[in-house]
């Protein structure tokens, strides 16, 4: 069934206020599956941190408890996604990295997902579509500076 589309609001403000839903949306509109979707961040999050990421740290960065993260991480290595490491710097501790073949999954989900943004945008002039992407890679990176500055409580 297909889902009502929502009218673009006329006022700015209202415009505003749907930026999350709209955000909400995509994030479940555009992904395999859930299982899918949830490895995915993990392997970018990961694959983001360069070995230098603990479960605890992937938790963080997905914005859920450590139980949540820890069995989808668990997940990803039972795949060989993922492997964990020992820490250099304190050997109680052990680190997560994409193996090869985390890698080559992270790569294609990205295929994936520039194959459903190109089709969702295919009716778009060029340069919007362009500028689009400029601005939601920019977001994305300001959006990471923002949570690592530590984001304001209220």
């Amino acid at each position: 069934m297909k889902s009502p589309e929502q009218p673009v609001p006329a006022d700015d403000d209202s415009l505003l206020d749907n930026v999350g839903p709209a955000l909400s949306r995509l994030r479940r509109q555009v992904g395999s599956g859930r299982g899918d979707l949830t490895r995915n961040i993990v392997l970018n999050v990961v694959g983001d941190a360069a070995g230098r990421i603990t479960v605890g740290g992937v938790a963080e960065k997905m914005g859920v408890a450590q139980p949540v993260a820890s069995r989808a991480i668990a997940a990803c290595i039972a795949e060989g996604l993922l492997r964990r490491v020992a820490s250099q710097q304190d050997g109680r501790s052990s680190r997560l990295e994409l193996t090869d073949e985390g890698e080559s999954a992270r790569r294609a989900y990205a295929g994936e997902q520039r194959l459903a943004f190109e089709e969702i945008t295919a009716h778009w002039d060029s340069a919007d579509r362009l500028q689009f992407a400029r601005f939601l890679t920019r977001y994305s990176q300001d959006a990471s500076a923002w949570t690592t500055r530590g984001k304001p409580e209220g």
